[in-house]
């Protein structure tokens, strides 16, 4: 067979994505209303610096209108920084080449 073992990493990749998303929904399902199953840190660290009674020094000079584009432009900056890392290895990849 040809293709063996890509047709076997591609099966255990979608038998551990089913038990994954299986999993997740029986989770979802023993929450009430208005919980979170997955929620991070962040969310808890914000609390508790708000609880010590601190005050930010500065403010936002700008702030997206609407939570989409704020995961938008957080996607844009890492798809960027992901083509200058690209663009750098392979640079350097190429001249070890060619040396």
């Amino acid at each position: 067979m040809k293709h063996g073992m890509e047709i076997a990493v591609a099966a255990l990749i979608i038998v551990f994505a089913a038990v994954f998303l299986f999993q997740d929904a029986a989770i979802q399902a023993s929450l009430g209303d208005g919980e979170e199953a997955w929620g991070g840190a962040d969310g808890e660290a914000a609390d508790l610096i708000e609880a010590s009674g601190y005050e930010p020094w500065t403010e936002p000079f700008w702030a997206p209108p609407s939570g989409e584009i704020e995961s938008l432009l957080f996607a844009l900056q890492a798809a960027i920084g992901a083509v200058i890392i690209g663009y750098v290895f392979g640079y350097w990849q190429g001249s070890r080449k060619t040396a």
